[in-house]
């Protein structure tokens, strides 16, 4: 690498693929900056509850500034992170591997021995992200215990593997210790308290979040990490279409800073699925990047996702504690669902469910809806008010997050909305996925009608006919070639020297399970192709 670039690398984002490539980059000797348009979170700056807006949910256009964000499609509506850290802020902190079968699913079948490569990095993940069997089981988990029990798949039952450090079991939840994990060279953490806060960030230094490990690292070995800050152009240098001669990174400050601009050998996109898409969008339509492929924007994934629950109105046992994700099971082979939990007081979710709904998707659904509604409030008056007031809802509510294995997916667009013709945006387009997983349903209310709860659905599966993901993967995905693919199965971008795709946009399949641990063993899987610096 010659001296006259300002850095080797420049990583955009931070998240899991960001974080990895950070680390591995700088050990292997290479002077690294990282942009994030997101905020550095500490214990001190962390919402209470999800009521606290402007520090929860990312808005900038409205003045939040939190990490939570919500973006509404045609097809779906899409829940993401932007931190410092990425996503690992406010994910369930749940990192599981994804069975055998999806590596021959989707575009990156083929591409290499998958099945032979990819244990030696999902290895080295856990190991870094500290994963560990779930120790804080909570009322929720032995609930879902016993719903499994009486659809007779109790064998399924397992307590997750997360990203939380539990101590030992003889000490007081909260204790403090030294570094566990990375020999004294990490920071001091403490262990979980149970408090269910999970995805309103660990106000207890006990999750494992990015900047307590990669990105921690990294940064101890002199990585720059240039905060609240936006990328908004890429080009090659010295007008090598290729990008051979490095590249010029364009980025803006919210802190009205101004433009800053860098000069680096190679670059990493690491921004999220929908943020890499946005981004590689602008710079192929402005003619930064034009040689992107054609194929940016294909395969979108959502993990065949539905959110749905259980609520228990005047429930006296609290169903918040725990680990954010504690538990799952496998109600049949495609189909997997998980106890998931916000901690007492962030009942903002509340005001996104209403009473299950049954009957066809589409402009009908409302009307069975309201038939619905009806019939509880003649029938169940005082339980059914007590559903659709949000108040204590995260006490007292089930929330189950339920993903198939099943193909399927969206193609994203950069156009201008009819509403709003000012400027492009990202935009879904294709067949509808499914509104709702039926067999997800039949469960929550096989499961509700057995324990004395109502089940819920998601108020976006009834008005707008679309489900909600966490898990937007996809478009970018892996491909033989620029014609079937933005990038190759080492994450290289097709028609660009030392550019790299690492996050959860480069994902070839359906997962069926929560997907942080593949896009950091991905990453890893990148980054160990990448020579050290001479």
């Amino acid at each position: 690498m010659s001296a006259h670039y300002d850095v080797d690398f420049i990583v955009i984002g931070s998240g899991f693929g960001g974080s990895v490539s950070a680390l591995r980059l700088a050990e292997k000797g290479y002077r690294v900056a990282v942009v994030e348009q997101g905020r550095r979170w500490t214990p001190d700056n962390l919402p209470k509850s999800t009521w606290n807006l402007a520090s929860w949910l990312w808005r900038p256009s409205l003045g939040l500034h939190g990490f939570f964000s919500m973006q509404f499609f045609k097809h779906v509506v899409v829940v993401h992170g932007n931190a410092v850290g990425g996503g690992s802020i406010t994910y369930a902190n749940t990192l599981l591997v994804p069975p055998p079968h999806i590596w021959q699913q989707g575009s990156w079948a083929g591409l290499e021995d998958w099945n032979n490569i990819m244990p030696g990095h999902y290895a080295t993940a856990s190991r870094m992200l500290g994963v560990t069997t779930n120790r804080r089981l909570g009322a929720a988990d032995y609930r879902l215990r016993d719903m499994a029990k009486i659809i007779g798949v109790e064998q399924s039952f397992y307590p997750t593997e997360v990203g939380v450090f539990f101590g030992n079991d003889a000490d007081t939840p909260g204790t403090s210790y030294p570094d566990p994990y990375f020999g004294g060279q990490g920071p001091e953490r403490a262990s979980c308290t149970g408090c269910g806060g999970c995805m309103v960030g660990c106000r207890y230094n006990a999750k494992n979040t990015l900047d307590k490990n990669y990105l921690y690292l990294a940064e101890q070995l002199g990585v720059e990490l240039i905060a609240e800050t936006k990328v908004v152009d890429v080009r090659p240098l010295n007008q090598q279409s290729d990008g051979s001669a490095g590249y010029e990174v364009v980025m803006t400050s919210r802190k009205g800073a101004g433009q800053r601009r860098m000069t680096c050998r190679g670059v990493v996109f690491a921004a999220s699925s929908l943020g890499t898409q946005e981004l590689l969008f602008r710079l192929k339509e402005k003619q930064s990047l034009p040689h992107i492929s054609d194929a940016l924007g294909t395969f979108v994934r959502t993990n065949a996702e539905s959110l749905i629950g259980i609520r228990f109105p005047g429930a006296t046992e609290d169903l918040s504690t725990g680990v954010a994700i504690g538990s799952g099971i496998y109600i049949d082979e495609y189909t997997h669902i998980e106890a998931t939990r916000y901690p007492a007081g962030s009942d903002t979710m509340g005001l996104l469910t209403t009473v299950m709904t049954l009957g066809r998707p589409g402009w009908s659904r409302p009307f069975t809806w309201l038939a619905t509604l009806g019939k509880m409030l003649l029938t169940q008056p005082l339980t059914t008010l007590r559903v659709m007031n949000p108040r204590h809802w995260a006490r007292e509510t089930m929330i189950f997050l339920c993903m198939q294995t099943l193909d399927g997916h969206l193609t994203m667009r950069f156009k201008r909305r009819w509403f709003w013709p000012f400027s492009k945006q990202l935009v879904t387009s294709g067949e509808r996925i499914p509104t709702f997983i039926p067999a997800g349903n039949s469960f929550a209310l096989k499961a509700a009608k057995a324990t004395g709860g109502v089940a819920l659905n998601a108020l976006t599966e009834i008005f707008l006919n679309i489900p909600m993901t966490a898990h937007c993967m996809g478009g970018a995905p892996m491909g033989r070639s620029r014609s079937e693919g933005v990038c190759d199965s080492q994450s290289r971008v097709f028609g660009y020297r030392n550019m790299y795709i690492c996050d959860g946009s480069v994902l070839g399949a359906n997962l069926g399970v929560n997907p942080s641990l593949t896009i950091t063993a991905l990453a890893e899987h990148a980054m160990s192709h990448i020579p050290h610096k001479e």
